[in-house]
């Protein structure tokens, strides 16, 4: 019997350690560099130390030239993913699209040093860049107050990092985890959709388009401006859209076949530069990108805004963005990492992804963290370590140093249609059915933040996605599940009586599973929940004339097994 409870212990952190059913990661790497540390010479210190602050120092000793191959084919692979997400993520948090380029090649060489992750594909994602585009938006123009606007965009960064590795610092990695996974599921479907609708100005070539999020002021936008569509833009864009979809259908189907769904944005990229520079005389509607600076991330620590008005409203947006970021981040990189069976730190993972948007903030950069799209590409094209993000960062370099110029005549509307064909795998209505199935309060929580984020806004949608987990935390705490257990004949193994039916009461003795601790918060409810169950469990004795009730035993559903 208590090789059992053995069994099923170990069993259970198992499957906890490896992500299947806790956020929490135990990292052995650390634990077993803790316990290395004692008693060694001050070399062997210093050399453990660095092992601990920089992750690289570990697997950089036994990297091998023989994984370097397969780190330059995923790290190639995902630049050019990369550079077309990147200036089309920027246009979408109302930047300058240099931006989003700049913000490709700082972050990843930082998170290479310090991040935890071998599969991790670094940059802007289209989550955080519209939660800071929308939050900034609201109250200073990006087009009448541009300096100001990247000034805060750039401090908001600041912030978000700040807050990052303050989690990762004191080890308040908890906080991310009110973001349920319910919440995270309709909260991400709703913003797809509103991202998706307002690309709807760069696909059918409008000129004068709501800077609102909500559903009903975007569409009536679409609508009011219809004299301003133009077929030019709708055929290209739609077009190109229809391409990225089909191939990003057909890599999901054949899974070798990822490269056509990570080439086809800047296949796309290419093919529409080519074709509205060969016809620009006859492609006047057509809007494209124009000049976009050639170098390296200009420093921008002077433009932080650290006093002001608009100083509250910076941190605001810092730390919604930063919660968004690293929630992304960290579940990508423990998804990919449990692929191939190794921890990743999450408490590194904040310092990495936190430090990463400081140092960004102070050159050129807007929020980043790990993408789940550059990193599924990263891992299908066979990356071993971080070295695929320093070959992506390379790529980039290369492109800001020689190849701006060809970016002149790349139009407005593939960027919109590149941003589309990436968010439209968030609205996962699959999840919200087994949702439905399994959990209807789960379900109402993703209807909840989703509908949140459609009719009122990102921000508050976000609010309420949090408020709905707070409210069910408190509800299972105050009202715990609470069972009837009954023996499993010819075993020692307990289960619920209503849930299986080969389990059976033992006579005499009531057997209650009591899902969570007794305090005062759920003590009164559990004190009218068992007298309950003493009426019924007496009136079932006399009405099958069974045994007198004598004995009440309580536990877990999990550790009812001691009881013999």
């Amino acid at each position: 019997m208590r090789m059992w409870f053995f069994n099923q212990f170990v069993t259970f952190r198992f499957e906890e350690n490896m992500g299947v059913n806790s956020n929490r990661v135990e990292d052995f790497s650390s634990h077993r560099i803790t316990t290395e540390f004692k008693n060694q010479t001050w070399r062997k210190k210093l050399l453990l130390g660095l092992q601990f602050l920089f992750p690289i120092f570990q697997w950089a000793p036994e990297y091998r030239l023989k994984l370097l191959r397969s780190d330059i084919i995923s790290g190639l692979t995902i630049a050019s993913l990369a550079i077309p997400q990147g200036i089309s993520y920027a246009k979408l948090a109302n930047l300058p699209p240099i931006v989003g380029l700049y913000s490709s090649f700082v972050p990843p060489l930082i998170y290479a040093i310090l991040g935890s992750s071998r599969h991790l594909g670094v940059g802007p994602v289209s989550i955080a860049s519209l939660i800071m585009g929308s939050m900034l938006s609201e109250t200073v123009s990006p087009r009448d107050e541009p300096i100001l606007y990247l000034k805060l965009a750039f401090t908001a960064t600041f912030f978000a990092g700040l807050f990052q590795a303050s989690l990762g610092l004191l080890r308040l990695g908890f906080v991310i985890d009110f973001l349920s996974k319910a919440n995270l599921v309709g909260f991400m479907s709703g913003a797809a959709v509103i991202v998706s609708l307002q690309q709807l100005k760069g696909l059918l070539g409008i000129s004068h388009f709501t800077s609102k999020m909500q559903f009903i002021p975007v569409m009536s936008s679409v609508f009011k401006h219809r004299d301003e569509w133009s077929w030019q833009t709708i055929v290209m864009g739609f077009s190109f859209l229809v391409f990225m979809l089909t191939t990003r259908h057909i890599s999901m189907k054949r899974a070798k076949l990822f490269w056509l769904s990570a080439a086809a944005p800047l296949t796309s990229v290419i093919l529409s530069t080519l074709l509205v520079f060969c016809l620009r005389s006859k492609t006047h509607e057509i809007s494209f990108i124009g000049h976009l600076p050639k170098g390296l991330n200009p420093p921008s620590a002077n433009m932080l805004y650290f006093s002001g008005p608009d100083l509250e409203l910076a941190i605001k947006t810092g730390i919604v963005t930063g919660i968004l970021s690293l929630t992304e981040g960290i579940s990508v990189g423990r998804t990919f990492a449990a692929l191939k069976n190794y921890q990743v730190d999450g408490n590194k993972e904040m310092m990495a992804i936190g430090l990463m948007n400081m140092a960004g903030s102070c050159s050129s950069c807007f929020v980043t963290t790990g993408s789940f799209s550059r990193s599924a590409v990263n891992y299908n094209a066979g990356a071993q370590t971080a070295v695929s993000n320093i070959v992506m960062a390379t790529a980039v370099l290369v492109t800001l140093l020689f190849l701006m110029p060809l970016f002149y005549y790349t139009p407005n509307v593939i960027l919109g249609a590149i941003i589309i064909s990436a968010v439209i795998g968030l609205i996962d209505y699959q999840a919200a059915y087994r949702l439905w199935k399994v959990d209807k309060l789960d379900f109402l929580a993703c209807l909840c933040s989703f509908f949140g984020v459609l009719f009122i806004s990102v921000p508050l949608g976000l609010g309420i996605a949090v408020g709905v987990s707070v409210f069910k935390i408190l509800l299972h705490v105050t009202r715990p599940n609470s069972l009837i257990m009954g023996n499993i004949k010819g075993t020692q193994i307990y289960h619920s009586l209503s849930r299986y039916k080969e389990a059976s009461r033992v006579p005499s003795f009531l057997i209650l599973a009591i899902e969570s601790p007794i305090y005062f918060a759920n003590s009164t409810y559990l004190q009218e929940r068992i007298l309950r169950w003493i009426r019924e469990e007496d009136e079932w004795v006399k009405e099958n004339d069974g045994s007198p009730l004598k004995c009440i035993i309580f536990g877990h559903d999990r550790w009812v097994p001691l009881v013999s």
